[in-house]
């Protein structure tokens, strides 16, 4: 599996996670106070679907390919409205031939007071991130280990906010990292809302994952999962998973509504599936 997302750029795992990311930003704007998005792993912020990278896989078909122009119940339509109206800003001509990486979405999604922190490691990725967000001053691009950025950025000065994780999976350990990770965020700004993403295959490590996230003990831990094909036998990406720390109050009743219908649509095969709980609940 390439990790570069250009060649996974709307595939169905971006489906849940740019859906879910943009309403929990659209529930933090209910507040009139500003807040501060942080994308530790942002990638370039557009992605070209008509690009080599893009075409070889062919995996957005089975994404927003799927998405744009189905018909829908009006509670998946209401959910997923504020992404699929990014995505449409981002092609005013109709169709897809663009689609927006998760920072590109969150500061669609925000209004004039709010801030987006972009953080890309990756030297040409950052540079392309810089040209994504040239000119517009509520967006900060620096290049950087993302992970150092749950150290370093953290609190934000908003004292509100998101926290976005999402790094590539392409070494070892990144379960690991992410539970590091939030435990030493969360000491720091403990009041945030976090948002980690992960892949799902034959081999993850699920149940161990879980375990430690339940040892973590952090309130209000959600876990979400939707899996496109059966995850027992069928190699490669299988479905994604997503871990959301003090989540808008009404998400999960929201995504017990509207994520069997969405893993009808994303399905690929037998074994599709999808699942919402919540591993920590409130103190």
């Amino acid at each position: 599996m390439n990790y570069r997302h250009s060649y996974h750029a709307g595939n169905f795992a971006d489906v849940l996670k740019h859906a879910v990311l943009a309403q929990i930003i659209t529930y933090l704007k209910r507040k009139d106070a500003a807040f501060r998005v942080i994308d530790t792993h942002a990638g370039i912020g557009v992605y070209n679907l008509s690009s080599v990278e893009a075409q070889k896989t062919g995996e957005w078909r089975d994404g927003i390919g799927r998405v744009i122009g189905a018909e829908l119940s009006a509670e998946l339509k209401e959910f997923l409205a504020p992404w699929l109206t990014a995505v449409e800003t981002l092609n005013p001509e109709g169709g897809v031939s663009h689609y927006p990486g998760s920072p590109k979405i969150a500061r669609l999604v925000m209004r004039k007071q709010d801030r987006l922190t972009a953080i890309e490691l990756h030297p040409e990725d950052a540079q392309q991130l810089r040209s994504a967000f040239e000119g517009d001053y509520q967006t900060r691009v620096i290049e950087l280990d993302g992970w150092l950025s749950l150290g370093a950025h953290l609190p934000p000065k908003e004292k509100r906010g998101l926290v976005l994780i999402d790094p590539p999976f392409e070494a070892e350990g990144e379960y690991d990292r992410m539970i590091d990770g939030l435990a030493r965020a969360t000491r720091r700004f403990p009041g945030g809302t976090y948002m980690l993403w992960h892949p799902i295959k034959a081999d993850s490590p699920l149940a161990v994952f879980d375990k430690k996230l339940i040892a973590l003990g952090r309130p209000n831990t959600l876990t979400v999962r939707l899996l496109a094909r059966d995850n027992i036998t069928a190699p490669g990406l299988n479905g994604s998973g997503l871990v959301i720390i003090n989540p808008p109050f009404t998400l999960q009743a929201e995504l017990k509504t509207i994520l069997p219908e969405l893993t009808r649509l994303l399905a690929q095969g037998t074994g599709a599936a999808s699942d919402v709980r919540m591993l920590v609940g409130e103190r």
